[in-house]
């Protein structure tokens, strides 16, 4: 059997004003995306897989239209001369938004089904923070996405959607897709999986998958900081009994509904005076505080200063902030050199009107040695802070960050990372962790954001409505 493989992986805040280029993406094509570790796993099936184009690059602003055409056009170009196929494998985000334009995966998915035609069985997988259309869901004969947030289950459900294309394939059997919209859409930081109620709620999904009939269940949290009408939760299922797929689509959106008072930040939250005066009285550590509200990972532009601004102002000790992007003064230290002091303005850089710099004296302490002008990371010290600056948005969320800069995060009084909910490396040191519900283009009171052209009504942003599921079928399954 000859499947293709191809995607574009990318979450969006429409609140960001630094779009994405072409140059902020890690792109995979030909046989090299056939040998990079991410698609590794295909080699366990027994098919032939063509490779096309794979683009991914951190979450941030929109994509620049001429980039996403760019991309677009090379992936139908290299599939073209695949044809005919007997299925096509797409690893999708979910959550990009181009500028200009509105539901780009369904413009994407769409033009792929329109070239490959009817006869060829189409499977994505997809991020749990996606948003998904009746275009997306009419395009496709399988769909599968992530049960865990912090996520550490995605080669997992890469493997699902491609064992469900195979099974298809082999057994000659085509499921079909239909989904529940639900109006919900919560931050992640709400929503993890960790946490009551998603953890109950996506541990009933093997379940479901179990029942005859159903070949997967998806539960889509959605993505909040897209203002776009297909910014919703949803339940998505793949299977071949229409009736248990929508019984099990209606009940399982039901139950996200009347959770929805019930998600809460799964730590301790406050504003950044608060958090950092918490963090610096707690008699344990180290302290993680995560900036929330400028998270890279999450949207953030990944350069505001006001977390620094605080301990400064409260001469904290014992610091390690990771990281302010700022590429002209991450440049000005390798100009100085390891030992120099000199004035420095930080932050503010990527989004002036966002936020303000701070002016500091520095001490250089630390330069990342790297052929990658774009890759340069300084450490400098001011007082008892360590703090790393980038020359690109970047998150830290990695003991290994850390420990390519000498730094030693587990020696810290108070760690600050521009985070959400904290990373699986992260949190195990983390005694306690602080949230703090700093303002930023990922602002977690979502409510506080323009809602310009999201669906009315939707929960948290209205209240007082009534919501009883409705299914929606796949063109293909009609």
């Amino acid at each position: 059997m000859r499947i293709a493989v191809g995607g574009v992986h990318i979450e969006c805040s429409t609140y960001n004003p630094v779009l994405n280029e072409e140059k902020d993406f890690r792109v995979l094509r030909g046989e090299g995306l056939l040998e990079s570790p991410y698609f590794a796993f295909l080699k366990d099936y027994d098919a032939e897989f063509l490779p096309t184009i794979h683009a991914r690059a951190i979450a941030g602003g929109p994509v620049s239209r001429a980039t996403y055409d760019a991309f677009k056009g090379e992936f139908l170009e290299r599939l073209r001369p695949l044809l005919p196929l007997d299925g096509l494998y797409l690893a999708m985000h979910g959550a990009m938004y181009v500028e200009g334009m509105e539901d780009a995966e369904g413009d994407w998915i769409g033009a792929a089904r329109a070239l490959v035609g009817d006869d060829c069985t189409v499977s994505a997988s997809y991020d749990l923070h996606g948003n998904v259309t009746q275009r997306i869901i009419d395009a496709l004969d399988i769909y599968s996405t992530y049960r865990t947030a912090p996520h550490i289950d995605v080669e997992e459900t890469m493997r699902r959607s491609v064992s469900m294309l195979v099974k298809s394939l082999n057994s000659g059997v085509k499921p079909f897709v239909l989904w529940a919209p639900i109006p919900v859409v919560l931050p992640g930081e709400r929503t993890s999986t960790v946490d009551e109620p998603a953890k109950s709620l996506y541990a009933e999904l093997p379940n479901i998958d179990a029942m005859d009939g159903v070949w997967d269940a998806s539960l889509m949290v959605g993505y909040v900081w897209a203002d776009e009408p297909r910014a919703t939760a949803a339940a998505i299922m793949t299977g071949t009994d229409r009736v248990v797929l929508e019984r099990e689509a209606r009940r399982l959106a039901m139950a996200y509904w009347d959770a929805r008072a019930d998600f809460v930040f799964g730590c301790e939250t406050g504003s950044i005076e608060e958090c950092v005066a918490r963090a610096m009285a707690s008699p344990t550590a180290p302290v993680v505080l995560a900036e929330s509200g400028d998270n890279p990972t999450g949207g953030g532009v990944g350069d505001r200063a006001e977390v620094l601004a605080e301990l400064i102002a409260r001469g904290a000790q014992g610091v390690v902030f990771a990281g302010i992007a700022d590429k002209a003064a991450t440049e000005a230290c390798y100009a100085a050199g390891v030992g120099a002091e000199l004035t420095l303005s930080v932050g503010a850089s990527l989004d002036a009107k966002g936020s303000k710099p701070v002016t500091a004296y520095v001490t250089v302490k630390f330069l990342h040695q790297t052929a990658d002008l774009s890759d340069r990371q300084a450490v400098v010290s001011i007082g008892g802070i360590d703090l790393v600056l980038s020359a690109k948005r970047r998150p830290y969320h990695n003991i290994v960050d850390f420990t390519r800069l000498d730094l030693h995060p587990e020696r810290a009084k108070i760690i600050v990372v521009k985070s959400g909910y904290l990373s699986p490396d992260l949190a195990p040191i983390a005694n306690p962790n602080l949230m703090a519900l700093s303002p930023g283009v990922v602002d977690q009171f979502v409510e506080r954001l323009p809602r310009l052209r999201k669906q009315h009504p939707t929960y948290p942003f209205d209240k007082d409505f009534a919501f009883e599921p409705k299914v929606f079928r796949s063109a293909r399954a009609r």
